[in-house]
């Protein structure tokens, strides 16, 4: 399994705003990741400078998103929806997409539903529940 460290997921996303910025070739992933970098401008000038990306840290008690896991987030949903892994997780996003007439949205949808799984599987110690998780992101699509 291909683990990056925190150096590395920021060395990527500052790499990938640069070469989106001056309309370099990109490989696939640098290509999706480049359109999520499109769709959150408020995180463009953590993406301007590498060194101090490297040294910035991101306090939630401060009010500060990271971009970097919020951008890696994305991409993991992206996947996800890519292999329907876990399965089910596609069509859940599909119809969340359909209500809200917005992948982007969904997405922040199921991104919160994530990390609601993930919690819960850190603070009980048993594996993620992928079942709970897609039940979570189908409930938000038929929610009125």
């Amino acid at each position: 399994m291909f683990e990056p460290s925190q150096a590395d997921v920021r060395r990527f996303f500052c790499s990938v705003y640069a070469k989106w910025r001056n309309a370099q070739p990109m490989d696939a992933l640098e290509t999706l990741a480049s359109q999520w970098v499109a769709e959150h401008p408020e995180y463009h000038a953590d993406f301007t400078d590498v060194d101090a990306a490297l040294e910035r840290m991101y306090e939630v008690k401060d009010g500060q998103t990271n971009p970097f896991l919020h951008l890696s987030m994305h991409l993991s949903v992206s996947e996800q929806c890519s292999i329907d892994q876990p399965r089910g997780i596609r069509q859940a996003v599909e119809l969340l997409t359909a209500k809200r007439d917005s992948l982007h949205e969904a997405h922040h949808e199921t991104m919160d539903a994530l990390g609601q799984m993930i919690w819960e599987s850190q603070r009980s110690g048993r594996p993620p529940d992928g079942h709970a998780y897609i039940d979570a992101v189908q409930r938000r699509a038929t929610k009125n």
